[in-house]
């Protein structure tokens, strides 16, 4: 009997230590649960999970919509410069083509009594007939006109500078045609004026385009308007003489709390 009672002792002791065993393996699982921590088989999945995940998209080719919107902008103004040179030279050599044409050997063509007739000159000069006699000169000064539209258009980003650099470029390219493609010779060729208004010296469009070019490009500077877009007129952030701006400007606390009435 003594010994009975003492292997159901001992068996009751065992099943007591494998009782308190699993209770000590739930609590350690119930603290590493509360911490955040997951088990190893789960942390491996998240990390494949992330890694197979791609959302910044790295290792893809760029689409149209990541690329920097300055690039389209940039471009804009130079497309039309282009156009806009493109569009005079074009309506200037038609012009002089049908002036030369339907003009040679004729009396001026009234076209507004006493302010505008149609007279077919040759010029050998600048525009509107000035500075006769120097078309090597005057041909060389295009060339050079033409350098410096065509380098400056690379930080071109104003429309308004654009229309200018395009009429000066579409100007200068329409009366270098004709110095260089008319007699008496390449580069000292004369230039073909058609348009005579009254009082004033007879052009043609590409004298036109100059001119109007730069009344435009004094217009701009006087806006303070740059070849970036940029106003020079504008005051920066910050730039004020007290140093504040309206954003960021708070209202003064009191330093002392006003005491309650009694």
């Amino acid at each position: 009997m003594g010994e009975a009672t003492g292997i159901g002792t001992t068996r009751v002791s065992s099943a007591s230590l494998s009782s308190t065993s699993v209770s000590s393996a739930s609590v350690a699982s119930a603290s590493v649960a509360s911490a955040g921590v997951a088990p190893a088989g789960s942390a491996t999945t998240s990390i494949g999970s992330s890694v197979s995940e791609d959302p910044t998209g790295r290792g893809a080719p760029a689409s149209a919509a990541s690329r920097p919107a300055g690039v389209g902008a940039a471009r804009r103004p130079v497309a039309l410069l282009v156009a806009t040179a493109a569009a005079l030279i074009a309506l200037d050599v038609i012009t002089k083509h049908l002036a030369v044409a339907k003009l040679s050997g004729r009396n001026p063509v009234e076209v507004i009594p006493g302010v505008l007739d149609l007279e077919l000159t040759r010029n050998s000069g600048a525009a509107f007939s000035i500075a006769g006699g120097s078309t090597v000169v005057l041909s060389l000064v295009a060339l050079l006109v033409i350098g410096v539209v065509v380098f400056t258009a690379r930080r071109l980003r104003s429309t308004g500078w654009a229309v200018v650099l395009g009429a000066l470029l579409g100007g200068a390219i329409g009366n270098l045609i004709d110095r260089i493609f008319r007699a008496p010779g390449p580069l000292r060729g004369h230039v073909v004026d058609f348009v005579h208004l009254h009082h004033w010296p007879i052009f043609n469009v590409a004298d036109s385009a100059i001119v109007c070019g730069g009344v435009l490009a004094v217009l701009l500077s006087l806006r303070g308007v740059g070849l970036d877009g940029s106003h020079h007129t504008d005051i920066p952030d910050g730039a004020r003489g007290d140093g504040a701006t309206p954003e960021h400007t708070e209202r003064s606390e009191p330093s002392e709390q006003q005491a309650p009435r009694g």
